[in-house]
């Protein structure tokens, strides 16, 4: 539904909405200003300055189910709102993690709660993550970043992100030991650290924890976009987009595969060799799909499917891709000389399928596995070597731990 302001307030929103509005129409006639509050155009009211921590009841990574009165006994209580697949949000996983290590011994408490619905995440919208936001992806994501901190799902209901109004990933919302919301917006001036200028997160909890009003107590927030479930319809429209892709299956003499190897396309190159007749290939290859349809679009990246059927074994083939919506590109050996063709593109491969490969640019071998793949530590391969003149500091996150 869209929603208009009139006059201070909203029209065509939910009545918690419109709630919130009424308090944004009366801070403006006070003369507080439009920092009190804010809301999104989808209805979904941002929490005011000033307002009770609203209560919530969330899984965690954990196992165990937290509630707002577990942190009863803290001086100032931070709530991030964050998520796994916004790189804005990876940014800031590490000086979030370091703002609990500082002020753990301060009686701050920290707990950061992902928002989003995953099924209304669009998998072009997967180009710089390895994982999704789903319950189970969040405890992949907090192992291998080492979370310190709380980490609760609220992407089944949405009931939380709803009383709270976060715009985007990461949202900070910062209460006093009353409970009473006192800063809310950005951790920092900058998603790129090394361009910080002001610690706005940092100086509202120094000034609580001393006693003092915060200076600022609002900013804007940058990220991506909060994924309410009224987003769910686009990301299946997009999926039935992509699955009406044409799919294609082409021939592949031991020429073609040498140039395959040399990878003339100027990004970095997925191969992976399969069949119809391999367990393993088939039950990876779905896996495989959704990882070109993630990389695919912004990305410097292709994929190419090999499959190492004999000749008259087409049909079967192509019947297994159109099965699964493969439209990247496909070959098949042409020639019943298997070993051979093994040869033509990898003369040390001499083993079976699935055979994958991930080449740079320049052809070098960047990654290569014979067996079943790990498909989460693969992506995690592709995002360290795809170039991010777009996105600074992108690569360096996957490329470190």
């Amino acid at each position: 539904m869209k929603t208009e302001f009139h006059d201070g307030l909203l029209l065509g929103t939910s009545s918690r909405a419109i709630a919130g509005a009424i308090v944004c129409w009366l801070a403006l006639m006070l003369g507080t200003g439009t920092k009190i509050c804010a809301a999104e155009e989808d209805g979904h009211a941002t929490l005011a300055i000033g307002s009770s921590a609203p209560d919530f009841s969330l899984p965690g990574i954990d196992g165990k189910t937290h509630t707002l009165a577990e942190y009863k006994n803290a001086k100032v209580l931070v709530i991030v709102f964050t998520c796994n697949h916004c790189p804005t949000a990876q940014l800031y996983e590490s000086r979030l993690k370091k703002l609990v290590s500082d002020y753990k011994a301060k009686g701050v408490q920290f707990v950061m709660i992902q928002p989003n619905d995953p099924d209304a995440i669009r998998v072009d919208e997967l180009d710089y993550t390895d994982v999704s936001d789903s319950f189970e992806e969040m405890k992949i994501r907090a192992e291998y970043r080492h979370f310190n901190f709380p980490y609760l799902y609220d992407g089944a209901t949405q009931a939380t992100a709803d009383a709270y109004g976060p715009k985007a990933t990461p949202h900070v919302f910062v209460f006093d030991a009353q409970r009473k919301l006192r800063f809310e917006g950005r951790v920092d001036s900058s998603m790129r650290e090394s361009l910080v200028k002001t610690q706005d997160t940092r100086n509202a909890i120094d000034a609580l924890l001393e006693g003092k009003p915060v200076a600022v107590n609002h900013t804007g927030v940058f990220g991506c976009s909060t994924k309410w479930k009224s987003k769910i319809a686009s990301g299946t429209a997009y999926l039935k987009k992509v699955e009406a892709e044409p799919v294609t299956l082409q021939d592949a003499s031991s020429d073609d595969l040498k140039k395959l190897r040399a990878n003339p396309t100027g990004k970095l190159l997925l191969v992976n060799f399969w069949a119809t007749w391999c367990g393993p290939c088939t039950v990876e290859f779905p896996d495989l799909e959704t990882t070109y349809r993630m990389y695919r679009g912004l990305r410097d990246f292709d994929m190419v499917t090999v499959a190492t059927n004999l000749p008259d074994e087409r049909a079967g083939v192509l019947k297994f891709l159109q099965k699964h919506h493969a439209s990247s590109r496909n070959l098949m050996f042409s020639s019943d000389d298997t070993y051979g063709m093994q040869a033509a593109f990898d003369p040390k491969w001499e083993s079976g399928v699935p055979y994958t490969v991930l080449l740079a640019p320049d052809g070098k071998v960047i990654y290569q596995k014979t067996g079943d793949l790990d498909m989460i530590a693969l992506r995690r391969v592709i995002l360290a070597n795809l170039p991010d003149p777009d996105y600074v500091g992108h690569r360096a996150y996957w490329a470190s731990r």
